[in-house]
């Protein structure tokens, strides 16, 4: 009989020693002028306001995803910063965990949406996005450097109903 053997993934909140990691992901995944700046992305991590989820496998840091859990453009939404996953992990469904992990820590949050911007030109996220319940509310024209669009996804999240005991 043979038996396949499986990294098991574990996925936890950022801790700051986990940014050097994070962000050679970043530079493995997206090319200046379309990568982050280091230090948005800090203040992004270290805000009170951002959840970030770290995915690892064996001391490995897998890929990430960073949701704003408030936004001033919509009130009781939440939006998604960012999902990013190493090159050498693509396809695993560490992205769709991580997307899930976003979700709770939104609705943990109390908002009842989610929203992001996607390139246009990528078409693994936005499949992503899509298999996940994400709906196209519309497009932004030369949202992202050279004049690229980003497509805006939306989903609605349900705040999970208390349970109530009859008092007696």
């Amino acid at each position: 009989m043979w038996f396949s053997w499986s990294p098991i993934v574990l996925y936890r909140p950022y801790e700051a020693g986990d940014f050097s990691a994070l962000y050679a992901i970043e530079e493995a995944s997206f090319v200046p002028p379309f990568r982050f700046g280091r230090g948005y992305l800090r203040q992004l991590f270290a805000s009170d306001q951002t959840a970030t989820w770290v995915a690892e496998e064996e001391g490995h840091v897998a890929g990430f995803a960073a949701v704003r859990l408030r936004t001033d453009e919509e009130p009781g939404a939440a939006y998604i910063e960012t999902i990013e996953v190493n090159p050498e992990w693509r396809g695993r469904g560490v992205g769709g965990e991580l997307l899930r992990r976003a979700e709770g820590s939104a609705q943990s949050a109390g908002a009842t949406m989610l929203w992001l911007h996607v390139d246009a030109e990528n078409a693994v996220a936005i499949r992503l996005y899509q298999a996940h319940g994400y709906l196209l509310q519309g497009k932004k024209e030369n949202f992202y450097p050279r004049g690229r669009t980003a497509l805006i996804y939306a989903k609605p999240i349900m705040i999970p109903r208390q349970s109530s005991v009859p008092e007696g």
